[in-house]
């Protein structure tokens, strides 16, 4: 009896996991800092389609008949690239976010295996620092795993060394 309880158990627990494999994995957006769980397109595609309230809850992008707008800021879509960048299926609207990404020459890094999308700042934005001269602010630890800012060494001589495994 309890070699059936115990398997009943593990059955249960088992379920919900095997469902979750089953069901198709979400792709997550990383866009201005912020990680969104999107649709994934069933079409086979290296690019990254999501549907346009996907675009709009990832980006706070929204499509327009003028082009893809955010706030007061619209980019027109050429028509030569329309179709890269604009397609509907049935009644949605699909929009290739990371084509969108590189005509605004926008940095996008993509972990297949885990199916994650680094959206990184706009040139025009990221410009600002190479204008200013000024390195953006972060913190890290430090061997120790005591936290520091560069903020705290403004005005002081800072040498950073960074190393990638890639």
């Amino acid at each position: 009896m309890l070699k059936r309880l115990f398997c009943a158990a593990i059955a249960c627990l088992a379920a919900p996991l095997a469902l979750r494999a089953a069901e198709p994995s979400r792709p997550v957006v990383i866009y201005d800092g912020v990680a969104t769980p999107v649709t994934a397109s069933s079409e086979a595609s290296k690019d990254l389609w999501v549907t346009t309230a996907d675009l709009r809850r990832a980006t706070k992008f929204v499509v327009k008949p003028q082009g893809i707008c955010r706030d007061q800021l619209c980019i027109p879509v050429p028509k030569d690239k329309k179709a890269n960048v604009l397609a509907k299926r049935g009644s949605v609207t699909w929009v290739n976010l990371s084509e969108f990404a590189r005509m605004l020459r926008q940095a996008v890094a993509h972990d297949d295996k885990n199916g994650v999308w680094f959206f990184g700042s706009p040139p025009d934005q990221a410009s600002g620092y190479i204008a200013t001269l000024d390195a953006p602010d972060f913190t890290l630890p430090d061997v120790n795993g005591k936290m520091h800012s560069l903020a705290d060494f403004r005005g002081k001589k800072v040498m950073l060394i960074t190393w990638a495994s890639w």
